[in-house]
């Protein structure tokens, strides 16, 4: 038999390494390293008042997924700040990942007319993140908050629910979260995007997560395809996420 060498040994030591970092952390749903902060892509910085003078004064509510806390938006709240909003005008809500996304939407209601209170704003955008797409769907549609979000942005959002939350459906938000539940079918009849509010989706068939891919796309949104991105890469892709700051922008 022919040895390999060790150079070659290395090499696939350190793939599988590899592949199983990424087993890791798709693993997790909604957490985010916070370790590092990924730097702003060219695509990014363009300023999106340059289209619309006065809508980076729009306050942007953001939405965390499944596990997820307010540090999963470190690079998005960078992206929207160099496309011109202020630090006082972007907030992160968490909420209870293992509690009912009904109580959460509840609590994602108080948070935006606090939101509001506090800014003056007569409405806010909402950009979520797999499971806070349930949270905001039912706030929207079901809680009538529509009227108080001018623009919706649904990342990876598992807005028709996912099969991956078979491995956690000890909890309440899993057994919502799966496809088929009595709350997706709640938030799903009927008109998907109501009310005034825009609403687009980005999702990516290499997500991982969100089984099937297709399962963010809302009825009504625009929706966007993007070419082969993880589900939790998506919370680092500058490019992404300034098209989502010039879609609220406009």
């Amino acid at each position: 038999m022919r040895r390999r060498s060790p150079r070659r040994l290395l090499g696939l030591i350190a793939a599988v390494t590899v592949a199983f970092s990424l087993f890791s952390s798709a693993s997790t749903a909604g957490a985010a390293d916070t370790s590092a902060k990924p730097a702003a892509s060219a695509a990014a910085v363009q300023p999106a008042a340059a289209a619309a003078p006065l809508s980076t004064s729009t306050p942007v509510v953001f939405v965390h997924g499944y596990t997820g806390n307010a540090s999963n938006w470190v690079t998005a709240m960078s992206v929207f700040r160099l496309n011109g909003w202020s630090s006082s005008n972007l907030f992160a809500y968490e909420y209870n990942s293992y509690g009912s996304n009904v109580s959460n939407a509840q609590g994602l209601a108080s948070f935006v007319n606090n939101v509001k209170s506090r800014t003056g704003a007569s409405k806010v955008a909402i950009v979520n993140h797999s499971m806070g797409g349930l949270v905001s769907q039912y706030y929207l549609k079901v809680l009538g908050g529509s009227s108080n979000v001018s623009h919706l942005a649904s990342i990876a959002g598992a807005n028709h629910g996912t099969t991956f939350a078979g491995a956690c459906l000890i909890y309440i938000t899993c057994q919502q979260m799966y496809p088929g539940s009595a709350f997706i079918a709640q938030i799903s009849l009927g008109d998907e995007t109501p009310g005034t509010t825009k609403y687009a989706t980005w999702y990516s068939a290499c997500d991982g997560i969100i089984l099937p891919y297709t399962s963010t796309r809302l009825s009504g949104a625009d929706n966007n395809s993007v070419l082969c991105q993880t589900h939790i890469g998506f919370l680092a892709d500058t490019s992404v996420l300034g098209e989502i700051a010039r879609f609220i922008a406009s």
